[in-house]
């Protein structure tokens, strides 16, 4: 619910704050003295458009800040969470407006735009009035709250199950079916792809291997001709390496007899000569293997070429080839078996849809029953009202089966006639501002214990009533504050004597500047307040009595 609004310079307010208590809270005051400036600044942390003219004279910008308690307000919260913008259960929305340039508007202290402050809004607080920012005028919201009304959950939840599983089913098979109108042609190229790339007999290991060889068979001369050179420095030539080193290892051998220190230098000659033999004895075996052979170059030349060749055809690297055999080979395996995943899911889809159908014909059932009796219920206080003749109908219009979607096979609409010998209109065409938020109070008190909106605001619902329906009209808005916040600005005294809470704005001129004020009254200022709207500006002894007695009865 809303517990505290703050407003900087906005038309005549130049600085205002106003703590807001649960239950039902009354604004009043004389006309003119800013009670619907409170309901304009409270739109427009809403989202409502923001304009620069509503900056207060003299001023380079006007501040509307609201809080917010998320404790009974599950929608809002959950909202928050989606967006990254939570802190758990508190919520402070800031909108700021400056005479040059755009409009900015905070949530919990982050950028948010206009749309987000929309969003967030109709989960917070409903506005009724001849400006309505109002969720009842939405069609889906209107859905929702037959189906809350009528305790519809369950089955709501089977219809949105069932049609998502039909459309997934219904989109898989389209899917399938597309692709069989081309699947022959698309058959035979499969097949024939998955030969070419299978002669090959391909596989990463494979390629590497060829290019490894293609290499060594192309580079033969420069092997034999430094491989045979080394040899000849080891142990051919003249002189050869090992021979030098046998000699020397013998010549060492001989002193290390007169002088032990250079044993270890001729055992590591030895192991050098022995190595220079074994390296020898390598180089020639190799040379003897190493056969040059321009048909076995040529072969692994050609098998190398039709490998790029493919992999250009492929568009792809060479080792990536054997990838593209597997999904060849998935693909063709996937659509041989096509005609049979046909008609399993042509089988499937049809039963899902008869489950959707059987789905949603129950709740097409039980939101007639529900839509009956909430029909009648909001007509009987449309009479009480003052809409004599006045009758509201929850209009379920059939649809057809091709525009099913997940919230069934009708369409939800309130309709009223607000005077006899009308037709049943759309509850959004309703002209008369205050006609409109007389029904919405009805349904709104019809359906309070299942509205999800936490805060309901009533910009001068009493409009063209007086006397007796006055009275209805704050005990309903008395009732409707027992389970949610309810701000009302009226100027009857019948509907502020049933209020929870008054407060009275009021407007002062100071060094030829006006200002607005907002005082919360106690009980012995209420008196004087309900006496004046009973009264006017005289209050005697006997109007302020009347207002006693008055306060009294809500007691």
């Amino acid at each position: 619910m809303l517990t505290h609004l703050q407003v900087r310079d906005l038309a005549i307010v130049s600085h205002l704050e106003l703590e807001c208590q649960s239950g039902m809270t009354a604004l009043t005051g004389e006309t003119g003295a800013g009670k619907s400036i409170l309901i304009e600044a409270l739109g427009l942390v809403l989202g409502d458009k923001a304009d620069a003219g509503l900056i207060r004279a003299g001023r380079e910008r006007a501040e509307v800040l609201a809080e917010i308690d998320l404790h009974h307000a599950p929608d809002a919260r959950d909202w928050l969470v989606e967006q990254g913008l939570d802190d758990e259960d508190a919520c402070v929305v800031r909108r700021l407006i400056v005479r040059e340039g755009r409009s900015r508007a905070f949530i919990n202290g982050r950028t948010a735009t206009g749309a987000q402050l929309r969003e967030l809004g109709e989960r917070l607080v409903d506005i009724h009035g001849q400006h309505a920012h109002q969720s009842l005028l939405r069609a889906n919201a209107q859905r929702d709250l037959l189906d809350a009304y009528g305790g519809h959950g369950e089955q709501v939840t089977e219809v949105a199950t069932a049609f998502r599983t039909f459309r997934d089913l219904d989109q898989q098979l389209t899917a399938l079916e597309s692709a069989s109108v081309d699947r022959a042609a698309r058959l035979d190229l499969l097949r024939f792809q998955v030969d070419e790339l299978s002669a090959l007999g391909l596989s990463v290991a494979a390629i590497e291997s060829l290019d490894h060889e293609q290499r060594r068979l192309s580079q033969i001369g420069r092997l034999q001709e430094t491989v045979g050179g080394v040899l000849r420095v080891l142990a051919e030539g003249e002189p050869a390496i090992d021979d030098q080193l046998r000699s020397a290892t013998r010549d060492i051998e001989e002193l290390a007899a007169i002088d032990p220190a250079l044993v270890e230098s001729r055992d590591l000659l030895e192991t050098a000569a022995i190595h220079a033999g074994e390296a020898a004895a390598g180089l020639r075996r190799y040379l003897d293997g190493l056969d040059l052979d321009p048909a076995a170059l040529q072969e692994v030349e050609i098998r190398l070429g039709q490998i790029h060749d493919l992999a250009r055809k492929y568009r792809v690297k060479p080792t990536e080839l054997p990838d593209i055999l597997d999904q060849r080979q998935s693909e063709l395996e996937a659509l041989e078996q096509s005609d049979v995943r046909l008609g399993d899911l042509r089988e499937r889809r049809e039963r899902a849809w008869r489950d959707f159908l059987k789905a949603a014909a129950e709740l097409t059932r039980v939101r007639h029953a529900a839509a009956e009796r909430l029909s009648t219920t909001v007509t009987r206080s449309m009479q009480q009202l003052g809409m004599n003749g006045g009758q509201f109908s929850l209009q379920l219009d059939a649809l057809p089966e091709e525009r099913a979607s997940a919230n069934g096979l009708e369409r939800v609409e309130m309709r009223v006639s607000a005077n006899p010998g009308q037709p049943l209109q759309p509850l959004a065409k309703v002209a008369s501002g205050g006609e409109l938020s007389r029904i919405s109070l009805a349904i709104q008190v019809a359906t309070a214990e299942c509205g999800r909106v936490p805060t309901l605001v009533f910009d001068e619902v009493d409009v063209g009533i007086g006397g007796g329906v006055a009275e209805i009209v704050g005990r309903l808005l008395r009732r409707l504050g027992e389970s949610r916040q309810v701000l009302c600005v009226t100027h009857l005294p019948q509907v502020a004597a049933q209020a929870h809470n008054q407060l009275r704005v009021r407007k002062e001129t100071i060094d030829g500047q006006t200002f607005t004020r907002l005082e919360p009254l106690d009980d012995r200022a209420r008196v004087d307040e309900i006496a004046r709207m009973l009264g006017g500006t005289e209050i005697t002894a006997r109007t302020r009595d009347h207002a006693s007695e008055m306060l009294d009865w809500t007691r």
